[in-house]
This record gives C-alpha cells, structure tokens and sequence, in this order.
C-alpha cells in the first residue's frame, strides 16, 4: 500500500505548481492552504518562517526535478546536440501539458524574490549552479573543454528560460524546440 504525501510533500508540491502558474506575489497562503488541503497549523509547523520558507522548499524541490530529469537524459542521451533536442522535448512537453500556463517554477519565484530576499536568492543560485553543472558534465564527457562546456550550460540554461518566456506568451511549443537548433 502507498503511503499518503505528507502536508508538507502537498504543501510544497502545490506551492510549487501555483508560483509557477500565478507567481509568487499572486499566490496567498491561504489559496496554497485550501488546494494542498493542508490544516492551517501544518503550514507554520513545517515552514515557521511562512510563505519565504515554504518557497525556498518549492525551489529546491524543483530544483530535484529538473536535475533528476536532466540526468535522466544524459544517461540515454550521450551526445550533447541528442541531449539538447531531448532535453528541449521535455520542456515543450511541460508547455504544452500546462496550456502554456507554467513557466519555470524556479525563474518565476527568482524574478519576484532575488536579490530581495537573501533565503530565497541563495536557494536560486544553488538551483542554477546544480542544473548548468548536470549540463556541463554532458558537454565535456563528450570531450568539451571544462571552461567551454560550463559556459555553454549556461548559454542553453538562459536560452530556455527565455524561450519558455516566449513559448508562454506565443502559445507555441516552437520557440523552446528552436533553441535545439542554436546549439
């Protein structure tokens, strides 16, 4: 048998997806609260610095899915332009399965939130530094120089999070499979 999520799993999962969706200064707790179905008191008892803390937890937990999937396809995907194209599918795939509602749940807390808030910069700069590492480590296994490959990483990176801008507002899958293309 299963085991339930716990309030904090559903309460992180759902802060999560609506700072995504709405952003974070649209999202009220209470809104968070009643889509988790999460008692009041969980709220504070797991995240007793509110709202900051609980954003902080939805980041680093994105921060795991994108890396987890980021190294799913550099296990299948060996060579980097394979990489990028199947890397950009996915995305495309979250676009389109959120009706280009969701944007990157860690660039649209970031956008609101740093350098304002040093809790949540410090989790966005440890976010960023773990996913351009995941790709860099694609590029020079397949023999790119360590300088190279970091700067690239963080070409694809900015790349798609202006693509899913565009993707966003086009309501098109296109500019996110076209970044496949630049590299």
């Amino acid at each position: 048998m299963t085991e339930k999520p716990s309030h904090r799993t559903n309460l992180v999962l759902t802060a999560m997806r609506l700072f995504r969706r709405q952003g974070y200064a649209s999202t009220g707790l209470q809104q968070i609260l009643a889509e988790s179905k999460a008692p009041k008191g969980s709220l504070y008892y797991y995240f007793p610095t509110g709202k900051e803390g609980l954003a902080e937890a939805a980041v680093e937990m994105a921060t795991d899915l994108i890396c987890n999937t980021i190294s799913d396809l550099a296990r299948d995907h060996s060579d980097p332009k394979d990489f990028i194209t199947a890397y950009c599918n996915v995305y495309a795939g979250w676009m389109e399965d959120s009706n280009f509602r969701s944007g990157c749940p860690i660039a649209t807390t970031m956008l609101e939130n740093a350098p304002q808030s040093p809790v949540l910069t410090k989790a966005g700069e440890a976010a960023m530094d773990r996913w351009m590492a995941l790709i860099a480590d694609v590029f020079e296994t397949s023999g790119m120089p360590s300088e190279e490959a970091q700067t690239k990483s963080g070409q694809l990176v900015a790349a798609i999070e202006g693509a899913l801008l565009i993707s966003r507002i086009r309501q098109s899958t296109k500019p996110i499979r076209d970044v496949a293309d630049m590299f």
